[in-house]
């Protein structure tokens, strides 16, 4: 049986949350958003789409509310199949809970601290943001430059990416970053030594510092900058939803640059992200027997990325107006092979699950996994047991 989406708008205690949470905007407006943000994986197109065409609160009504009009309308069939799992006032009712614990901040699209450069993803942009510390942050500096890198990063590596980014904030630029080890952990820790503002973007919630190890690290930037996340509080980072969160740090920089970067580096996903959004692309030459520099090296070679070895490359790469057209673009992965992803992210090698649970962890359908579950059994990578499925 298809929900009603009014159950939840309608509820006493998810009403009080979203008021504590933002009593400057409509209440059903904040709560439709929120549930878009639950309801869907990261960078949902299906979802953005119907969102920006109708409105959240609409949107809703067309996707659960059994309107005979859209009913012929395919995408928003099978987005039904992948979002209904996940169809739970408790779940929608935690999300806002959990970040009134926590002190984060709900930013939402049309506010003025809204990072403009997300617009640029139509409908792939975030429902909603998840911030702790200064949501203002992205607004204040007069360009923001994204530093991102291999998390086995060499020192020479973290030497050049603590250079650029101390630079780049005595200029008076925004440096963001992805809070992980290597090269993001430098470029973040070079910005508060310099006394600058500097913004995380995560893949899991604000409230679970990831990698733990960072836990100190992602407090002082929200002390001063900002920790932000698309996803809800308590939300576990994955393999999926790191590589959607890189969107996110490509969109909301003016410029990426990428200062080391192996053959197979989640930052070429980030640099692909840049160069398909037309923003300005640069890339760190390293040793041509380094391991660590031979993601730089092919985006140099095959991807026009602009080779920058100085504060002086990043600050003119910023200046650069044009696109970097269709050489640029790092070809994206197909969304067969997307879909594999998140449901390899569901799966656990130690604990069968039922294809609802892997329909809930993954935001695919019941029917979708199933049928990705055949796939990956004819492959030899999972197991089909009394208790469910597990990974080989």
């Amino acid at each position: 049986m298809t929900p009603a989406p009014q159950a939840v708008l309608q509820d006493d205690d998810v009403r009080r949350a979203a008021a504590a949470l933002r009593p400057d905007r409509p209440l059903d407006d904040v709560i439709a958003r929120v549930a878009w943000g639950v309801l869907t994986e990261p960078g949902d197109g299906t979802a953005g789409a119907l969102v920006a065409q109708c409105g959240p609160l609409e949107a809703l009504q067309l996707a659960f509310g059994g309107d005979a009009e859209e009913e012929h309308h395919r995408a928003v069939r099978d987005g039904r199949k992948r979002w209904l799992p996940r169809w739970d006032t408790a779940l929608i009712r935690a999300a806002m809970d959990a970040a009134l614990r926590c002190r984060a901040q709900l930013l939402l699209p049309g506010d003025a601290a809204w990072p403009a450069g997300l617009d640029d993803l139509d409908g792939h942009a975030p429902h909603v943001l998840w911030v702790r510390g200064d949501a203002g942050a992205l607004g204040r500096a007069h360009g923001a430059v994204a530093i991102v890198g291999a998390r086995a990063a060499t020192a020479y590596g973290e030497h050049v990416a603590a250079d650029f980014a101390g630079g780049l904030t005595d200029r008076g630029f925004l440096v963001i970053s992805g809070g992980a080890y290597g090269i993001d952990g430098a470029a973040h820790r070079a910005v508060l030594r310099a006394g600058g503002d500097t913004v995380a973007f995560l893949a899991g919630g604000v409230d679970r510092a990831y990698p733990a190890g960072h836990a100190q690290l992602l407090q002082s930037v929200a002390g001063t900058g900002a920790v932000l996340s698309e996803v809800p509080c308590g939300t576990a980072p994955t393999k999926w939803r790191f590589l959607a969160r890189n969107r996110l740090i490509a969109a909301a920089a003016h410029a990426t640059v990428v200062v080391e970067a192996g053959a197979r580096s989640g930052s070429l996903n980030t640099a692909g992200h840049a160069a398909s959004l037309g923003r300005p692309l640069g890339a760190v030459p390293g040793s041509i027997t380094s391991a660590a520099s031979m993601g730089c090296h092919r985006l140099l070679r095959e991807y026009d990325a602009r080779c920058v070895t100085s504060v002086d490359d990043v600050v003119e790469l910023m200046g650069l107006s044009h696109g970097l057209g269709e050489a640029a673009q790092v070809p994206p992965r197909g969304p067969h092979d997307a879909e594999l992803v998140r449901l390899g992210d569901a799966l656990s090698a130690r604990a069968p699950r039922e294809p609802l649970d892997l329909a809930r962890r993954s935001g695919l359908s019941i029917e979708r996994v199933e049928a990705l579950l055949g796939l990956l059994m004819l492959e030899g990578t999972v197991q089909r047991g009394a208790g469910g499925w597990r990974r080989v």
